[in-house]
């Protein structure tokens, strides 16, 4: 009994709160909902996510394999880690150099033996030729006299092939100066070589910059084979940032390079940042029949507020229309349901086709307002109107005050609550 008497109680209460709310209006009377015509910029966005990225990172590498011995000092005098900031040639780290140095001190004994042999090589012509000449001349007199009773054919044909071995060796000298020169030049290579590898041992900044990662730890080893063994991620400059958006191909036709794009951050959800399409990426990829496109938004970070790798939610701008009257869709969409509701002199069937509202015209009865679209989103629609004001409200619901005194007097159903004024889409559509 006493659970009956509270539910009648809630009821005449409800019941006596929808009657006072809608005007005290009488049974069957149609009350309409409206919202005011608003002003403002409506923008129509294109709505992506994506990621902060450094605008240039650079990969310090290993092109030697070693243990790492030691870490250099970052600006700040710390060991070099995680957010260091360095510049163009500061000392990163070193790379065990005893193989290098091994190496270099081979190469350059190489260069030295090298150099020996150019010179035996040169000396031992010396003699080729000096020999050489002699047998020449020996010739010539053999020649000259010919084979006789004083030159016998044995020894007259000595004396041909004595001439003629001494000029090949000659020939043979030459080719072996010319072969120790080429050491020579084989171990200055070498020798190049192995400084160029005792200079990688040590490992300095290419570029200013921030580092964004390190890789080893003293007292790791890194092998270098044919790619570079990575080191640090240098972050070239912080100040300028890149948000890589994943841009659905339905919309990819929209972006353009130079668009403005708003943007925010999940670790600065309050804050809104500005940035500019950068490029559009034209290698696309496919994720469960879904095509998407990389699209590179350029961002100022002056203030240090955007870090790397943060999440993204940007809002493309595609149009936007400044200091118009606006209205939510739903204003748009509403029309009356019967002939009853609308004012004297309007014949609802007999309408041009149209944009249109519909505003109180007293009586409970409405009439229409043509208006012309300028822009339309997702919730908001700009409009131009010579009759509609900042502030008039337009209709974008009705509702008979009998079936709104039921649905308030009945304990099972929810209390309809006064809808506030509307001030949808277009603020909503302000990124």
């Amino acid at each position: 009994m006493k659970k009956i008497t509270i539910i009648a109680v809630v009821a005449l209460v409800l019941a006596a709160a929808a009657y006072y709310y809608f005007g005290r209006k009488s049974d069957g009377e149609v009350v309409y909902k409206t919202t005011d015509v608003m002003r403002g910029d409506v923008v129509l966005n294109i709505e992506a996510t994506g990621t902060v990225e450094p605008e240039d990172l650079v990969d310090v590498g290993a092109r030697v394999s070693g243990e790492i011995v030691s870490f250099g000092k970052d600006r700040a005098g710390h060991e070099m880690d995680f957010g260091s900031v360095v510049k163009e040639g500061d000392l990163m780290a070193i790379i065990d150099d005893t193989i290098p140095k091994t190496n270099l001190q081979q190469a350059k004994a190489n260069l030295l033996q090298a150099k020996a042999e150019l010179s035996q090589s040169e000396a031992s012509l010396l003699v080729k030729e000096a020999y050489a000449r002699k047998a020449e001349r020996d010739w010539k007199r053999a020649k000259g006299l010919g084979v006789s009773e004083a030159l016998s054919q044995a020894t007259y044909d000595n004396y041909l092939s004595t001439w003629e071995q001494s000029t090949a060796e000659v020939e043979a000298a030459k080719a072996k100066i010319l072969a120790a020169k080429a050491a020579i030049s084989y171990a200055e290579a070498d020798i190049a070589t192995a400084q160029r590898n005792l200079d990688y041992c040590t490992i300095k900044a290419p570029v200013d910059g921030v580092v964004i990662s390190r890789e080893v730890n003293v007292g790791q080893t890194v092998v270098s084979s044919m790619n570079a063994s990575s080191l640090f991620l240098l972050a070239k400059d912080l100040k300028r940032m890149e948000v890589w958006a994943s841009v659905n191909e339905a919309d990819i036709a929209n972006i353009k390079p130079g668009q403005p794009v708003i943007f925010t951050v999940d670790a600065l959800p309050n804050q809104k940042f500005n940035g500019k399409v950068g490029k559009v990426r034209l290698n696309a990829t496919m994720s469960q029949n879904v095509v998407t496109y990389v699209v590179e938004v350029v961002a100022d970070n002056s203030d240090g507020r955007l870090l790397p790798y943060l999440t993204a939610n940007l809002y493309f701008e595609v149009k936007r229309a400044d200091d118009t009257l606006y209205l939510p869709n739903a204003a748009l969409r509403w029309r009356p349901e019967n002939a009853d509701q609308a004012a004297a002199g309007v014949d609802i069937d007999s309408l041009k086709p149209g944009a249109r509202v519909w505003v109180e015209a007293g009586g409970g009865k409405v009439r229409p307002v043509a208006v012309e679209i300028v822009l339309r989103t997702d919730t908001a629609v700009a409009i131009k109107s010579d009759e509609l004001k900042e502030g008039q409200k337009v209709v974008v619901g009705a509702m008979s005050s009998s079936e709104i005194a039921r649905a308030q007097a009945s304990p099972l159903m929810p209390a309809m609550k006064r809808r506030p004024k509307s001030t949808n889409s277009a603020k909503a559509a302000q990124r």
